[in-house]
């Protein structure tokens, strides 16, 4: 007796980024209702509040979408460079922020398309579940050598399940903490966000201010 030989389920295919978020700005210059929603509100309040430096230099905001943390963030930065992947979210990020002088908006793709130089502030926020395995370890990559000695970098994500997306943010979250080699100097969770902060000066924001 032979036995048919079982047929393999073709390989789940990768979700296209660029597509996907094309499709989101054709139906609304707002996809996840930033401007309205408390939550969105809410969790920009606390990446703010969870900065341990009242001032940075030159700072980087990758995934800015349509700017709304971008304009909250900048009077916090000498200098801030916001990117997103789509051109619909870079304009209208651009028009969100046009009235200041100390911030770019500019089209980029994340992790290979990025800037180069040190930045004092890196911002990883509601934008690396949209990650494959190798871009995130890009992105951990890029972030490694890209944060000035006494930096900040700080990440924020949505914890909840995202249609069609393998990843989430708990596991953005665990890869971060992994493989970044830097004090985390706070962690807030709740049901929705989880947020971390990391830095190579260890030192407390008190401490900071201390003379």
């Amino acid at each position: 007796m032979t036995m048919e030989p079982k047929t393999q389920e073709p390989p789940a295919q990768e979700p296209n980024a660029q597509d996907y978020f094309a499709g989101l700005y054709q139906r609304s210059n707002d996809p996840w209702l930033l401007r309205d929603r408390w939550y969105e509100r809410r969790k920009r309040a606390l990446t703010l509040a969870a900065l341990p430096d009242e001032h940075y230099r030159r700072a980087y905001e990758p995934g800015c979408a349509n700017g709304e943390l971008t304009v909250e963030l900048a009077p916090r930065c000498e200098s801030l460079l916001a990117a997103d992947l789509n051109p619909v979210a870079v304009n209208l990020a651009r028009q969100r922020v046009a009235h200041l002088q100390n911030v770019k908006v500019e089209q980029r793709a994340m992790p290979n398309d990025w800037p180069e130089g040190e930045f004092d502030l890196i911002v990883i926020s509601e934008v690396a579940y949209y990650l494959n395995e190798a871009q995130l370890a890009g992105l951990i990559a890029r972030l490694t050598v890209s944060l000035a000695g006494a930096g900040t970098l700080i990440a924020c994500h949505w914890r909840q399940p995202i249609e069609g997306w393998p990843h989430s943010g708990d596991h953005v979250h665990r890869e971060l903490r992994a493989k970044l080699t830097l004090p985390r100097l706070s962690c807030y969770w709740d049901d929705d966000m989880v947020l971390d902060v990391w830095s190579p000066n260890a030192k407390s924001t008190h401490q900071r201010e201390a003379r």
